[in-house]
């Protein structure tokens, strides 16, 4: 008995350790489960796929553009909503692209209605090549052509014009219309090919690069009381400026300037805040082609920016709150030819991105 005593003791205290172990182990487990449960859901890797398309596309038009208006109107799409259409078109046929509650819908026309949506986003006195930017009344285009310090097609001016409003009248009668030009300055010229029409914080403001001899800027056109004019640029520097990018990057409920500047090869994304006479560079980052377009990819309000990489073969999910970093980068078919469209936002968001042998490529983050 004397003996048999320890023995005993000591197979139960292993037992009893090995029970604590066992629910200190299962108490790991749970508090896991738990942390899983709480967790947010990994994010979807990005996809791509290619719009069946029976053309080569050599034009794509994105929401907001002449041709987009012009189809949300014309009766092609019975259901169309603001900013959810694009146009693309080639030789051999064209399609209206409208996103609604059941996805991407696809409507083929004829190349020459295509077009013809397209006729009047480059008015007459415009740079030729070039396209009015459109915002309600007023419409805003590149005029007084010269030449640019490459050789490319420039403006001397922009001009603005604006529909003023009619009284009801029983008569027909046509509608006014106030023109005011913006001069681009000594020695300058506007370049890009194209002015935006865009919302800075409640108020239509219109953008559009500016070159001196081998510099170039962003300018920033506002309206104070009837007059035009520059209201605010970014530091000239050496190297061209293409299309920007606006929204409500950093989160902060004001509207920021994204752009790329091209020079030697390289092309820098800056992000710009933009205050009254001036502009305050929040951030920079190399390796990209050009500022892209505005993408919500989560829905929460704050766009992120979808833009090529400097090579063009692939397109990155880039997000400017606090600083500039890169959510992913998505590797496409083949290069990019221009610049990516985006329709919708969140989960439904869709980027096409027009590519160099003709095919439209599909992303959904």
């Amino acid at each position: 008995m004397s003996e048999a005593m320890p023995g005993r003791s000591v197979r139960e205290s292993r037992r009893g350790a090995g029970k604590r172990i066992a629910d200190h182990g299962a108490g790991l487990a749970c508090l896991a489960v738990l942390a899983l449960a709480g967790a947010e859901p990994a994010r979807a890797e990005p996809s791509v796929s290619i719009l069946p398309l029976s053309f080569r596309v050599t034009e794509i038009r994105g929401p907001g553009s002449e041709a987009a208006l012009a189809a949300e109107t014309s009766g092609l799409l019975p259901r169309a909503r603001a900013g959810t259409v694009a146009v693309v078109w080639g030789e051999e046929g064209g399609a209206v692209l409208s996103l609604g509650e059941d996805g991407l819908s696809t409507t083929a026309i004829p190349a020459e209605a295509a077009q013809g949506l397209a006729a009047a986003e480059t008015p007459r006195g415009a740079v030729p090549g070039s396209r009015r930017a459109l915002s309600g009344p007023v419409s805003a285009y590149l005029s007084n052509p010269r030449s640019g310090p490459d050789g490319h097609p420039a403006a001397a001016t922009v001009t603005v014009r604006e529909r003023q409003p009619v009284a009801r009248s029983a008569d027909p009668k046509p509608v006014p219309v106030s023109t005011a030009t913006v001069a681009a300055g000594p020695d300058a010229v506007f370049t890009g090919g194209a002015v935006q029409a865009v919302d800075l914080d409640g108020r239509l403001h219109l953008l559009a690069a500016r070159t001196v001899g081998d510099k170039a800027s962003l300018a920033v056109i506002g309206r104070e009381g009837e007059t035009w004019s520059v209201t605010a640029e970014t530091p000239a520097e050496t190297g061209t400026v293409g299309q920007a990018a606006v929204g409500n990057f950093d989160g902060s409920g004001h509207a920021t300037v994204a752009l790329v500047r091209a020079a030697a090869g390289e092309g820098r994304l800056q992000h710009w805040r933009i205050a009254p006479g001036g502009a305050v560079l929040a951030g920079e980052a190399p390796g990209y082609a050009e500022a892209g377009a505005a993408a919500d990819l989560d829905g929460d309000g704050v766009p992120e920016l979808a833009i090529p990489t400097r090579d063009r073969t692939a397109l990155a999910l880039v997000s400017l709150k606090g600083g500039i970093s890169e959510r992913a980068r998505v590797t496409l078919p083949v290069p990019a030819r221009s610049g990516p469209v985006v329709l919708g936002s969140g989960r439904g968001l869709h980027v096409l991105v027009e590519l160099e042998d003709g095919r439209v490529a599909d992303l959904r983050p």
